[in-house]
């Protein structure tokens, strides 16, 4: 089996058996070193490791992902010195160059490495599913816990007792009490290990992964807790090792179930934001009202600066599903009612890019069929190379059964991976009949970018987040530009 890197678009070949000489050979080139590993080199676990590689500590880090066609590529990519992230943020090769020269990190799929672990960073997936439509309570979704519950139990079966085990990963609160705590002591009592010295603690992420990815780890406020005071005793030392907390003290809450609300609760606050803006954005639409000119008005109340602006929707891993997790925890481990409004933010975030479709129709009609449509941007977040839940593939996928011949461009990426289709990453089309502007990368503001654009004149420019609004008196006369909640 294969697999096929989204950054590079190279092709790993998964491999079969264990890692047990690798990590041997790691462990002797740094003897001497405490040991942490970071289950999961996602967008989170993988800087995450790179952070700890570079921490004051004297560290040797190992990561572990799954030997699978979506797992492999990033084990194989770390260990051949390529690094399995795309972002704009300098530090991110700067760091992993430094770590691969130091010779303090290491890729495996092998669960023999949390055996020899000081500390394990808790860093993997946890998934909701859901459909498009009403979220209302419990229906059009579900938590599923059991992969979450299969990787703990990995990390559990082969641990020390006296291990730190730090859970990043943001899950529905009363996980670390009700859930992990209890597979603990069942796993540790099977093992004959002393339950009262493990030390379990909750940290949770807020990794953005753009600009200032690793000042988003290194460089930023971090909550912490743990199920007990040796636990939250074990995490603040570790954590003062990776973050500058001289200049970013830590928040110690009073027990898991408070740091695991802290997380869903400031997400689920944002997304309220995105969600009661999208609403905004049709009236003025309607109205004929410049929403940029009203929102840039009102911020000039310092209460009201964060205010969000018309936008194509919500994407990655954090808004999509984080208040899905909090409404769950609500009545399936607190029995109380759910958080109607933050499951109706999700609802109205899903299908925001709906929105824009409709401006597109009403302009062309069904009149789509043959018509080549350019799409600027395939990430989720601008300057990153992140897909995951992107706003773009709802509105991708309905062009597409209108007949459109569709191209994708992103500077940050190959390929898409959830899609498994190519991603241009430079610019060469000679004509194009439209042009839908979906992320706002910093090129596509740029003037290299609009000169571009208005040279090939496209029929049309659907404008879903206002990067065009300093071209506009710029702007070829035979092209028609669009910028959502414009009003015009």
């Amino acid at each position: 089996m294969n697999s096929t890197s989204p950054i590079n678009g190279k092709s790993y070949k998964v491999p079969a058996g264990n890692d047990k000489a690798g990590i041997e050979s790691f462990i002797n080139q740094n003897r001497g070193k405490k040991i942490v590993v970071v289950q999961g080199l996602g967008f989170v676990g993988a800087a995450m490791s790179l952070v700890v590689a570079n921490s004051k500590e004297d560290y040797a880090v190992i990561g572990v992902d799954t030997a699978t066609s979506e797992g492999y590529w990033k084990i194989a990519s770390i260990n051949g010195g390529e690094l399995p992230l795309a972002s704009s943020d300098i530090k991110l090769k700067q760091y992993f160059d430094n770590a691969k020269q130091k010779e303090n990190i290491y890729a495996t799929y092998d669960n023999l490495a949390y055996s020899l672990a000081d500390v394990i960073i808790i860093d993997i997936n946890l998934d909701v599913e859901k459909v498009l439509g009403d979220l209302n309570e419990l229906q059009g979704y579900n938590v599923d816990l059991r992969k979450f519950k299969n990787a703990v139990c990995a990390v559990l079966n082969s641990c020390k007792e006296d291990v730190l085990v730090l859970v990043e990963t943001t899950v529905p609160p009363g996980t670390c009490s009700k859930v992990i705590k209890p597979l603990v002591n069942e796993i540790f009592m099977e093992r004959g290990l002393d339950v009262e010295k493990i030390k379990l603690a909750h940290s949770y992420e807020r990794v953005m992964p753009g600009p200032n990815y690793i000042d988003s780890i290194e460089n930023f406020y971090r909550v912490y807790s743990g199920i007990n005071e040796l636990s939250a005793d074990a995490a603040e030392s570790f954590l003062k090792t990776i973050i500058k907390t001289s200049e970013y003290p830590l928040t110690r809450l009073s027990n898991t179930n408070a740091s695991e609300i802290s997380k869903v609760l400031e997400n689920s606050y944002r997304a309220m934001n995105i969600a009661f803006i999208q609403e905004w954005t049709e009236l003025a639409d309607a109205a004929g009202v410049d929403l940029y000119e009203v929102i840039s008005a009102i911020r000039m109340r310092p209460t009201h600066k964060n205010i969000m602006r018309p936008g194509l929707g919500v994407g990655g891993y954090c808004l999509t599903k984080d208040p899905l997790l909090a409404s769950w925890a609500s009545q399936e481990m607190f029995h109380c009612r759910p958080l109607t409004q933050s499951v109706a933010a999700v609802t109205i975030n899903d299908q925001m890019p709906l929105y824009s479709l409709k401006v597109l129709k009403e302009r062309f009609g069904e009149g789509l069929k043959g018509t080549k449509v350019l799409f600027l941007g395939v990430s989720y977040l601008n300057d990153v190379g992140d897909t995951r839940f992107t706003p773009v593939e709802l509105i991708y996928d309905q062009i597409k059964e209108l007949g459109a011949d569709v191209y994708l461009h992103d500077p940050y990426l190959s390929v898409w991976e959830e899609k498994g289709l190519p991603v241009e990453g430079e610019l060469n089309l000679q004509s194009v009949d439209i042009v839908i502007v979906t992320v706002s990368h910093k090129q596509f503001i740029s003037e290299e970018y609009f000169c571009y654009i208005n040279k090939i004149k496209p029929e049309f420019i659907l404008d879903t987040l206002g990067c065009y609004l300093s071209y506009e008196d710029k702007i070829d006369d035979k092209i028609e530009l669009k910028i959502i909640g414009k009003g015009v």
